[in-house]
């Protein structure tokens, strides 16, 4: 059995991961960058990186392909453009940006650290209604809240 974190390493073979203020400078560097934020839409309408496509991993492969209902064209037509994944922490993107290849994307990277890391730069991040939020309560939103039932059992 694979856990999530391995398949994630395994995928990291294939998958460039690039740095907050990598990103930075290749947004000021190519106007036509594409943004995929796969995370989920309560997530995405809490706060996003400006301009960012809201695809959340869930539904991405169909997204990338005309004759679906979530088809996204902007999506389907950008298979040469460079695109960059972002999610909370870096990992889901790394999954998606694995799979974006897979079906015949040819610049794809995935945000390193994720909203966590672009926060933790100090980058802008906006609401659903594209007002900026405040960083410390993006600190607050990045930081895991783990419940209980979520925890490994501790050996008897």
């Amino acid at each position: 059995m694979v856990k999530f974190i391995e398949l994630i390493r395994k995928c990291l073979t294939d998958v460039r991961e690039i740095m907050p203020w990598d990103l930075e400078e290749r947004v000021a560097q190519n106007p036509k960058l594409l943004l995929i934020d796969v995370r989920e839409p309560y997530e995405y309408d809490a706060m996003h990186i400006s301009g960012s496509l809201s695809v959340p991993r869930g539904i991405l492969e169909s997204a990338c392909e005309w004759d679906y209902e979530e088809t996204v064209p902007e999506l389907v037509e950008a298979r040469d453009r460079e695109i960059v994944v972002v999610c909370r922490s870096g990992h889901r993107s790394v999954l998606a940006a694995n799979s974006m290849q897979v079906l015949g994307y040819s610049n794809v990277a995935s945000l390193k650290t994720g909203l966590r890391g672009w926060n933790d730069y100090e980058q802008p991040l906006v609401d659903k209604d594209g007002k900026a939020v405040d960083m410390e309560a993006a600190d607050e939103y990045f930081t895991p809240k783990l419940r209980p039932e979520q925890l490994k059992p501790k050996a008897s």
